[in-house]
């Protein structure tokens, strides 16, 4: 992309969100009630090595695992705790219309910086129209326009893809509020697709592996479970372009080797194991059910396998 095409992006992008950004872990207590003040204590963490913000009931934060009630609360201690609104974006996109709603007005009422929104994603194979009034009809019963709302690409999940059409057909009907596009297809071509189309938009690769090849198209950064473990050397990669060093294919190698290991096993559980290894507080394991957490035998492995390729968990 040319210099010149790069500063038009930025130009147009100047008021929405870029950089490294952390779909935060949802730490669980005895009873499986979200454990607000390791959640805080983990938060700052993710901020103070580097991640430019924090996503709150995201997939990895396991938010389809808990009610309306809970996402509430825990956005609500979090923000009382002193994490930074303006660095917070929460996920609200529900089965549900109302509970979208509800969601999404709470969220902009704290004064986040954005929400990030998954598709209606019970029924499967709803059309561009269908989807393009559904989150019509959440903006609408939201009663404002004025905020930032980031569509949530993550087909293998959802099995409901958030296509080209259906950006466009928001983009004709809610320009002023549509920022941006987290794209969790896991593919390239999705991801360069969508970047180079609508270079009015803010869009990230759900994944790190994916963070040097969107950066040098326009890319706004990436949006990544990865960043609860490895988040200094993800920024490194994103600061390291921002200079222009030299040694950036080396460092999205280096990555892309971790990202794989983390791959191997279900990602949320091992994120807690390692998170739960780094800190000696065995806690962080705990997952809400259905999901299980990893076995000792399990844990020890993937730890031994992440030190043997030179990983330092938050470095």
């Amino acid at each position: 992309m040319s210099a010149s095409r790069l500063a038009e992006r930025t130009e147009a992008r100047a008021e929405t969100i870029s950089g490294v950004w952390c779909p935060a872990i949802t730490p669980v207590d005895d009873k499986l009630a979200p454990d607000v003040g390791r959640f805080v204590a983990h938060g700052r963490w993710l901020l103070e090595h580097g991640c430019h913000g924090l996503v709150v009931s995201g997939t990895t934060g396991e938010a389809n695992s808990f009610s309306v009630e809970e996402r509430i609360d825990l956005l609500e201690a979090a923000l009382a705790a002193g994490l930074p609104r303006e660095r917070i974006l929460v996920g609200t996109g529900m089965c549900a219309l109302t509970d979208s709603v509800r969601l999404t007005s709470h969220a902009l009422s704290l004064g986040v910086a954005g929400v990030l929104m998954l598709p209606p994603f019970y029924y499967k194979g709803i059309s561009d129209e269908a989807l393009a009034a559904s989150f019509d009809a959440v903006i609408q019963r939201v009663g404002s326009s004025d905020f930032k709302l980031f569509l949530y690409n993550f087909p293998k999940l959802t099995g409901v893809p958030i296509t080209p059409g259906l950006i466009e057909r928001l983009l004709e009907t809610h320009p002023n509020t549509l920022a941006g596009v987290k794209d969790s297809s896991g593919d390239w071509q999705s991801t360069r697709t969508l970047t180079e189309r609508f270079p009015e938009l803010a869009i990230f690769p759900g994944a790190e592996t994916l963070l040097l090849p969107a950066l040098r198209i326009g890319g706004a950064g990436c949006i990544s479970a990865s960043c609860n473990v490895n988040p200094g050397a993800i920024r490194a990669l994103y600061d390291a372009f921002q200079t222009g060093e030299d040694d950036l294919d080396q460092r999205q190698d280096n990555l892309t080797e971790v990202r794989k290991i983390l791959e191997l096993r279900p990602m949320i559980p091992v994120l807690k194991a390692v998170v739960a290894h780094g800190r000696g507080d065995f806690a962080w394991r705990r997952v809400r059910p259905p999901l299980m957490a990893l076995s000792e035998v399990e844990a020890e492995a993937l730890v031994a396998e992440l030190a043997s390729r030179g990983f330092r968990f938050g470095a």
